[in-house]
């Protein structure tokens, strides 16, 4: 087992002013937070920098990731990503103000995955509407589609420095960072209901190609758990994000608290 040198990121809250409420500081502040959470995609986007660091381009192609998000990163606090090689590949942690916020892991397979059918994934729009999020509105086997994003040079720079991104590849490749591919499985559940304030709680993801600036972002995502656990409403999804509606991107498990126990005991 070897430790890789650590990444340190001064955490930046990018959605302050968003409809989900959680990275409002007063809001949050009321849930029992210290302030805004950074989001679960750029905590991500941090952890991400370990594996493509070791890996290179290879692991934007091929690899997995896998993040937890347990406790809070606030902006303005530091990140320090930390990981440690073993037989499968590396396991991730990431402390900030002397807590341990998010564990993960990544890899490398010696081969491509198999790629997913397309037909296997149903293709629809984003909710023209979009109901309360609740049992009914993310019923499972729902089919949830968002409204596609086209990765522009500005785009790309703005997810770069806001994930603190040192790497000079994406830049000098022009290759769109794993926070804005994650971040389209978020809107797979935004794009599609109302959630005033609700938490990322973790993804696992295969990719399965890079996308580039330029290029259209889209999702196909089935809901495939809809639960309560400890007076959290929890989903889960299965999305296969697409670029340009025939390039799969990546395969990603997304999983949310997509009402708070905080908002059930208000209501």
């Amino acid at each position: 087992m070897a430790a890789l040198e650590p990444f340190h990121v001064l955490a930046f809250n990018s959605a302050k002013a968003s409809e989900n409420k959680i990275h409002d500081d007063s809001v949050a502040k009321k849930f029992g937070f210290k302030g805004g959470l950074v989001g679960g995609v750029h905590v991500y986007g941090y952890m991400s920098h370990m594996p493509v660091a070791r890996w290179g381009r290879a692991w934007l192609e091929r690899g997995t990731g896998e993040g937890r998000f347990g406790k809070p990163v606030y902006e303005g606090d530091i990140a320090e990503v930390s990981a440690v090689e073993d037989a499968n590949g590396m396991e991730i942690q990431v402390n900030s103000a002397g807590v341990l916020c998010a564990t993960g892991r990544a890899g490398l397979p010696a081969s491509a995955p198999a790629m997913p059918l397309l037909s296997d994934f149903k293709a629809v729009a984003a909710r023209a509407t979009r109901p309360p999020a609740d049992e009914k509105s993310l019923a499972v086997g729902d089919w949830l589609g968002i409204n596609p994003l086209t990765v522009t040079p500005a785009y790309q720079a703005q997810d770069k420095e806001e994930t603190r991104e040192t790497l000079p590849l994406y830049m000098a490749d022009g290759l769109v960072h794993p926070v804005t591919v994650l971040r389209c499985c978020n809107w797979a559940l935004s794009h599609n209901v109302v959630l005033p304030a609700w938490m990322h709680m973790g993804s696992t993801v295969q990719n399965l190609g890079i996308a580039k600036v330029g290029d259209t972002l889209s999702v196909r995502a089935r809901v495939t758990k809809n639960y309560e656990h400890k007076g959290h409403k929890w989903v889960e999804v299965d999305a296969l994000v697409l670029a340009n509606e025939a390039s799969p991107i990546a395969r990603v498990t997304h999983i949310a608290i997509y009402r708070p126990r905080q908002l059930a005991a208000a209501a």
